[in-house]
């Protein structure tokens, strides 16, 4: 068996800019034997196999898992054959790298599924990971590294993380040249940034700046994962706004990647831009910077999750100086009229909102008007969600108090 399942194992991610080699199997071979390890019983005898006494075959069984457990089905079947406690058993084998490699990274996985981190909390995983943080290779840090991302999801584990001594070795590794790496720290230290005690100690350890210093990372996956760990780091330290204006080159850099052709990087981008906004000084240097034009730019995507943050960051950039007449004038009023037409609530809730900054401007509001934006957010005002329903209000208010000044004008005028 374990012959059997290194052969697959070695063959299941080839390269796919190459042609098949020899006898191995095609990229749709390879989906085809994660199906079938899913699907023909074998996760119960991969699981029965993690107990074995051969650490190749451990070491291959857990490999399978890693392999397949991004599958939800997966990850429940290894919970259902009571394969967690197995998987955390193998750590305690740190000598044997491979195996350790293999082990991290099932835990990884099965970890996506907040019911497999609640098991692993019984069999005290996450002490153990977080002492396999250091004097470990990068392969086995991917992994460790991602599961931990994965616990700190849970409110209870941020602080526990911290408590075992996982905060320092986290923020060390966000020097790190390995992008996956990468990746996988700034999606962790983001989880534990909202965590206020947290916060304090990678404030301390000069976490926020190594953050910033991400966004320059040539990879898409890390601007975006380092993106997002910004908007936690902003959020919750107290000193966010003076630190970010203390990084030379930090505003223009944030505004220059809303330039990205990567809609993970742009979506994430605006999502930071929205929170370091809230600092009017912040707020301020990216108007400076070219903020406005640079968001209208990018009004007319299709994209629902950059939609959402996109006109979050515009309803707050409004908060400025002449902002609101900006971004009329840069054509960023009618494409988001049309956002009103998604699906997605938080689409709609955030599109009102900044739709309701931008109605402050009587010009937008003549464009509002034309693009027949009164009737949905008079329907949006009979919504359940409450932002929704006073943000449509008060746009829908700022439309009729221009058209009522405009008609008591001109009876004005035709009376004298």
């Amino acid at each position: 068996m374990a012959f059997t399942l290194g052969w697959y194992l070695r063959h299941t991610e080839p390269n796919p800019t190459a042609p098949p080699v020899g006898d191995g199997p095609t990229g749709e071979q390879a989906d085809s034997y994660r199906t079938d390890i899913q699907t023909l019983g074998m996760i119960k005898d991969l699981v029965r196999n993690l107990s074995s006494d051969n650490d190749e075959l451990q070491m291959h069984c857990a490999s399978a898992i890693f392999k397949c457990a991004e599958d939800k089905q997966t990850r429940d079947l290894v919970r259902k054959y009571k394969g967690l406690q197995p998987l955390v058993s193998l750590l305690h084998k740190a000598d044997n790298k491979q195996l350790l490699a293999a082990a991290t990274g099932a835990i990884w996985k099965c970890s996506i599924s907040q019911e497999n981190v609640t098991k692993f909390q019984e069999y005290k995983a996450l002490e153990i990971l977080v002492s396999l943080l250091t004097d470990q290779p990068e392969e086995v840090l991917v992994n460790v590294v991602g599961a931990l991302g994965e616990f700190a999801q849970i409110p209870a584990n941020k602080a526990a993380i911290r408590e075992f001594g996982g905060i320092k070795p986290l923020v060390k590794l966000l020097t790190s040249p390995n992008q996956a790496l990468l990746v996988n720290v700034t999606k962790a230290v983001g989880a534990c940034a909202t965590n206020k005690d947290n916060m304090v100690i990678i404030d301390q350890l000069d976490g926020i700046r190594l953050v910033w210093s991400l966004l320059k990372n040539p990879s898409a996956d890390v601007q975006s994962s380092a993106a997002w760990a910004l908007c936690a780091c902003t959020e919750n330290a107290e000193d966010a706004g003076e630190t970010a204006r203390s990084l030379i080159g930090g505003f223009q850099l944030i505004v220059k990647l809303l330039s990205s052709t990567n809609n993970e990087v742009l979506a994430s981008i605006c999502a930071a831009i929205c929170k370091i906004a809230k600092d009017e000084e912040n707020l301020a240097i990216l108007t400076d910077f070219g903020v406005v034009p640079s968001l209208a730019k990018l009004t007319n995507t299709t994209d629902d999750r950059l939609r959402h943050h996109l006109a979050d960051a515009i309803a707050q950039c409004c908060m400025w100086g002449s902002n609101r007449a900006s971004f009329g004038e840069a054509g960023a009023v009618a494409p988001l009229v049309r956002y009103l037409k998604s699906k997605e609530g938080s689409v709609q809730r955030s599109t009102a909102m900044a739709l309701y900054q931008l109605s402050r401007n009587p010009n937008n509001c003549i464009t509002m008007h034309e693009k027949e934006v009164v009737q949905p957010l008079i329907h949006m005002m009979g919504s359940d969600d409450e932002e929704l329903q006073e943000a449509a209000a008060g746009c829908v208010r700022s439309i009729r108090l221009l058209y009522m000044a405009n008609r008591n004008a001109e009876l004005f005028t035709f009376r004298n």
